[in-house]
């Protein structure tokens, strides 16, 4: 049996990763942040008592910015692989706390790799670089692309992602970059803007709110759906020899689409309830993301098959649907048809809405 590490697993890629490594019969060890609340509700559905036999999902409290905490992990484990995607992942958060993203998001890679290095062990690791990386470089953007950073949350992944570059080359550890451009689903975060607008529009839906407030609607990026980007993040792993993979379907869109494709869907008019608030804004923008993923289509067979219209069906569908409303459906009969096995409409969505009402398992 297999045995991963996954940092970050409370995040929305954490979650559909232990889901998916789950299915296919690994011994799962999650590293969460020691918090007075709960913060557990996206894996509440896969939780696993560790007093009971048979149990495969292991959760453990943590600290990236610890040198001496990774090296017991990593020598108490030794863990097959490991999967980094912990992180201060919000892009404009980072210009409020730059100190504290360099840190985690940075220095936290390297002192993984340096404790992989140090152990001896033969553990295979994945680094979530991001397309955040290339900044302003023009599009459509490879591996190869020059990094042109344009918030400290950028300029730490660039960091991050040369420093496995190093250590693969250097040390000849097993160490490979996924450069995934966005990713969304019913899991992203709530502040992340694809979550916003879907939250915010089912919230008038319910009569709750009347009014959206959001910041540049004209950057454009590349938007696909999580559980096939974590497809692509385990057979990353799965290669011969480690390398480098540009993630992304291909397209790009502005906010602006993504707000009028919601609100449509809904069957609402975007104009008379998205509102612009200059507290959203960035000090710099990134205007144009789209990916070029002829590598990985070629090395991983990997492609996406969720297209722009349908990851917002699935996600206005979700957060109605989270908001006690009925929703339209087409997002659900997507899903359905499309996604593998292990990632359905029950475990991707229902599921989340009752841990987070307090009907999911408790611990």
């Amino acid at each position: 049996m297999k045995r991963a590490v996954i940092t970050g697993i409370t995040g929305q890629d954490g979650s559909y990763l232990a889901e998916l490594l789950l299915s296919k019969g690994y011994e799962v060890h999650g590293i969460i942040r020691r918090a007075s609340t709960f913060n557990t509700s996206r894996i509440d559905h896969i939780y696993q008592d560790p007093n009971h036999p048979g149990t495969k999902l292991f959760l453990h409290h943590g600290d990236l910015s610890s040198t001496e905490w990774i090296l017991n992990l990593i020598y108490s484990l030794a863990p097959d692989e490991l999967y980094h995607l912990a992180a201060q992942s919000h892009v404009k958060v980072s210009f409020d706390i730059p100190e504290y993203t360099g840190d985690v998001t940075g220095l936290g890679t390297m002192r993984l790799l340096e404790a992989i290095r140090r152990s001896g062990a033969k553990t295979r690791f994945y680094q979530a670089s991001s397309s955040e990386m290339f900044g302003s470089a023009p599009p459509p953007q490879s591996e190869t692309t020059e990094f042109q950073p344009r918030s400290p949350y950028a300029a730490a992944k660039v960091y991050a992602h040369w420093m496995t570059r190093i250590y693969r080359e250097g040390y000849h550890l097993y160490a490979a970059n996924g450069i995934l451009f966005n990713h969304e689903s019913p899991r992203r975060g709530e502040t992340f803007v694809t979550r916003k607008i879907t939250r915010g529009v089912a919230a008038i839906l319910a009569g709750r709110e009347d009014s959206l407030y959001l910041g540049n609607l004209d950057s454009r990026r590349d938007w696909g759906y999580a559980p096939e980007y974590v497809e692509a993040i385990w057979q990353i792993l799965q290669q011969d020899s480690a390398d480098d993979y540009v993630i992304g379907t291909g397209e790009t869109h502005s906010v602006r689409e993504f707000v009028e494709a919601a609100f449509v869907y809904a069957g609402l008019d975007w104009q008379k309830h998205v509102k612009i608030s200059d507290r959203y804004l960035r000090p710099l923008e990134v205007d144009v993301l789209i990916a070029d993923a002829s590598k990985a289509r070629v090395k991983l067979g990997w492609q996406s098959k969720i297209g722009f219209r349908d990851l917002v069906a699935i996600m206005v569908d979700a957060d109605v649907e989270a908001a006690g409303l009925k929703p339209r459906g087409e997002g659900k009969a997507i899903l359905e048809q499309k996604i593998g096995h292990w990632n359905r409409w029950q475990t991707s969505v229902t599921s989340m809405v009752q841990a987070v009402s307090g009907r999911a398992s408790q611990h």
